[in-house]
């Protein structure tokens, strides 16, 4: 019977800990600020936010945005750290879709496939993400302070290598084979990671063709690892100058290629799970990811060629994939806009208890699918914005609308398991069929 009963996640004592310090900081400050309801990570958040201030008052105490340094500063440094904050964001948004999901009681444990008991909740997943923003914070402002500080300021080339440091270390982390920071997880991601990358060769399952949708909308992300290998492989952190990048024929054409990298991953899990069983939509999902690849390389060429041939197939192919995409989204992904359904223009089956949620989702998914769109377009200008900030910005936003999309994607697949008895894995019996039939 001990195999039949269902066993209740054990937490870790160091997570008991950190949470315990945390709660008992948060009710000081609760009481300090009169604050009802104080988060109980306000501890890191706290930090991260004091650090965040430190960082701004130091950029305007050295000028760095105003004149020659702003450009300097917004081509070099920004990207390498924003990096970090695409990724900081990204977590915090699966946080989100933990909480919700236990709340709701979508079983993403099992839809996912994760061992039972090992699946972080969203407390795990928040100090993770604040303690990666604290070491991220803490390295941008040391950055800073070194480069202020007369005793380092001659150690220049060092002071550059400290984002390529942080790199290095968040990926050793990662990486680790020890059994520290819920190893049984990163190897979990880690294998997902390989089946995407050596697509269509593995069986492709929910959480590989999951992940790599997630890497559709961290394009910004990989160009920014781009960034660090032709910024510190060609030298360029020395003087911080990243025109040999820019004006490199090699970088421009690596620059369109990874973008195509995970799009052209999830059309390949859609060929391989096409011929396995079939199914035309699978078939009809492959040619979203075409059109959207077709988009990304048309407009990329644009902006680095112009021309009015150019522009027409770019706008024309990136408003093609907009619609298939938001289309796809909504019916497809989400089983949504069924005008004949128990709940009009929404689905017969429903988890959360008001409707116009789903609504509001589908105008925010729309809305901020333009905001993809433009990260396609590149629409890139604007007066009081700086070329890279927009694109961060941009790129944030489409982050959000993924982590939006997460949501209703598992929900729906939730529903599915149900709907089709498929909510339960087969349970082992705690008896052999072949030593009873020995005995007789």
């Amino acid at each position: 019977m001990n195999t039949l009963r269902p066993k209740s996640k054990r937490e870790k004592h160091w997570v008991s800990f950190f949470v315990g310090k945390l709660r008992a900081s948060c009710k000081i400050i609760t009481i300090v600020t009169s604050i009802p309801h104080a988060n109980q990570y306000c501890c890191f958040f706290g930090c991260s936010l004091a650090l965040v201030a430190e960082i701004i008052i130091s950029i305007h105490a050295r000028d760095l945005l105003q004149g020659e340094g702003q450009t300097k500063y917004m081509n070099t440094i920004f990207p390498l750290y924003s990096l970090f904050g695409f990724l900081v964001l990204h977590m915090l948004m699966y946080a989100g879709n933990v909480y919700f999901w236990a709340r709701y009681r979508v079983n993403y444990s099992f839809i996912f496939g994760f061992k039972q008991g090992s699946e972080l909740d969203f407390k795990q997943v928040l100090l993770l993400t604040f303690g990666l923003s604290v070491l991220v914070l803490s390295t941008a402002l040391a950055n800073l302070e070194m480069e202020r500080d007369p005793e380092t300021q001659s150690y220049k080339a060092l002071t550059e290598l400290l984002p390529l440091g942080l790199v290095i270390v968040v990926v050793l982390m990662a990486i680790c084979p020890f059994n520290i920071l819920y190893r049984t997880n990163r190897i979990f991601f880690l294998t997902c990671v390989w089946h995407c990358l050596c697509a269509p060769l593995y069986l492709v399952t929910l959480p590989d063709f999951f992940l790599a949708d997630q890497f559709t909308s961290q394009v910004q992300l990989l160009r920014n690892v781009e960034f660090y290998a032709c910024y510190y492989g060609w030298g360029d952190f020395k003087k911080r100058d990243a025109a040999t990048c820019n004006d490199s024929n090699v970088y421009k054409i690596i620059y369109i290629v990874i973008a195509v990298v995970p799009y052209w991953i999830r059309f390949l899990q859609c060929i391989r799970r096409y011929c396995e069983g079939r199914d035309s939509t699978q078939a009809m999902n492959g040619l979203k990811y075409l059109s959207t690849i077709a988009a990304v390389v048309s407009r990329t060429i644009y902006t680095q060629k112009r021309g009015t041939t150019l522009k027409i197939i770019a706008a024309s192919t990136s408003g093609v994939a907009t619609i298939f995409n938001t289309y796809w989204d909504l019916v497809m992904d989400w089983c949504l806009l069924c005008r004949n359904s128990e709940n009009p223009w929404l689905r017969d089956k429903l988890i959360l208890p008001n409707k116009s949620v789903y609504f509001i989702a589908m105008v925010l998914n729309v809305i901020l699918r333009l905001a993809w769109m433009q990260t396609v377009l590149d629409f890139n200008e604007a007066s009081f914005l700086h070329r890279n900030a927009l694109i961060a910005v941009v790129a944030s936003l489409e982050i959000i609308r993924r982590g939006i999309w997460n949501f209703f994607r598992l929900e729906n697949e939730h529903l599915n398991n149900v709907g089709k008895f498929r909510a339960v894995k087969s349970v082992p019996l705690p008896f052999s069929y072949e030593d009873k039939d020995k005995d007789l």
